[in-house]
Formats: structure tokens, C-alpha cells, sequence
């Protein structure tokens, strides 16, 4: 019975937890494409940020973007700018707006959307060449991009 309860009371907790999560179609973006409000009003983690800035089948920042406090991390790309110093000169609301979807700051830019899930001109199902059959799901959690925040943030001169 004790385990029981216990269970239930987890389930409740979690769903509180989800409760607060912002759904990628209801995120707020300001004129300049700023999101002051966090995605799950949970702190974002530093550590699991840069996690996920190096790993290829998450964030990938490094992949286009130069990050001296990732010097571990192989191939640096130069397409975006350098990040180091980033949290010195933008603020979190920036960052997280930017991660969510560069787009509403930047027109055109060539950065994904990590936190995007419609209004996309034809996503492929995987590499069939098809359109997606399916709900598409963002690159990144909230929490996630909550935590890439957080790592940026760490970045300053």
C-alpha cells in the first residue's frame, strides 16, 4: 500500500512538473524574438547545457560555432559566431529565444529551431523524401534548452 501511494504521489508531482512546461507553439517571443518567460520554470543546468552543446544528436553547437570552454569537444565550426562572451552581452531571455528559434531574431539565419514543432515549410520523414507523417517533435526539450541557457550564461569575457 505504502508503494502505492508513493507511486501516486510521484505521478501527481510529475504531472505538476509537466503542468508548467511551455508546449513549443505557445512560446512568447518579444519584437526582438526574446523569451523572458523560462520554458519550465525550473534553473536551467550548466553542466548538462555543455553536454548538449557537444553532442551530435542534441544541441551541436559546436558544430557551427566556436566555444573555447568546449576545447575537448573536435571540429568547431565557424559558421555562427564564436560564442565565448556570450553571457556577458546577451541575457538569458535572449539566448533562450534564440535557441527556441534564432529565427525570430535573426531572418534568414541558417540555425535550426530547437524548439519548434509547426510551421515548417515540408520536413522530411527521415531520409525517405517524404513529408512527415507524424507529429514532429522538437530537437531539444524545454528543459534542455533551459540548460543550454544556463551553459551560455557561464560564457562571459
Amino acid at each position: 500500500m505504502k508503494f502505492i501511494g508513493m507511486t501516486l504521489a510521484a505521478a501527481l508531482f510529475a504531472g505538476v512538473a509537466a503542468a508548467e512546461t511551455v508546449l513549443p507553439d505557445d512560446v512568447v517571443y518579444d519584437d526582438y524574438g526574446a523569451v523572458e518567460a523560462s520554458l519550465t520554470g525550473q534553473p536551467g543546468n550548466s553542466e548538462n547545457g555543455a553536454k548538449i552543446a557537444v553532442n551530435r544528436g542534441l544541441g551541436n553547437c559546436v558544430a557551427c560555432h566556436a566555444v573555447s570552454a568546449l576545447d575537448n569537444a573536435p571540429f568547431h565550426g565557424e559558421v555562427g559566431p564564436p560564442l565565448d562572451g556570450v553571457g556577458g552581452y546577451r541575457s538569458e531571455a535572449e539566448l533562450r529565444g534564440i535557441i527556441a528559434n534564432a529565427k525570430h531574431t535573426f531572418e534568414g539565419t541558417v540555425m535550426p529551431a530547437f524548439y519548434k514543432t509547426s510551421g515548417f515549410i515540408r520536413p522530411g520523414d527521415g531520409y525517405t523524401g517524404k513529408a512527415a507523417s507524424e507529429t514532429i517533435s522538437p530537437i531539444l526539450a524545454a528543459q534542455d534548452v533551459e540548460d543550454v541557457v544556463a551553459f551560455l550564461m557561464t560564457l562571459q569575457d
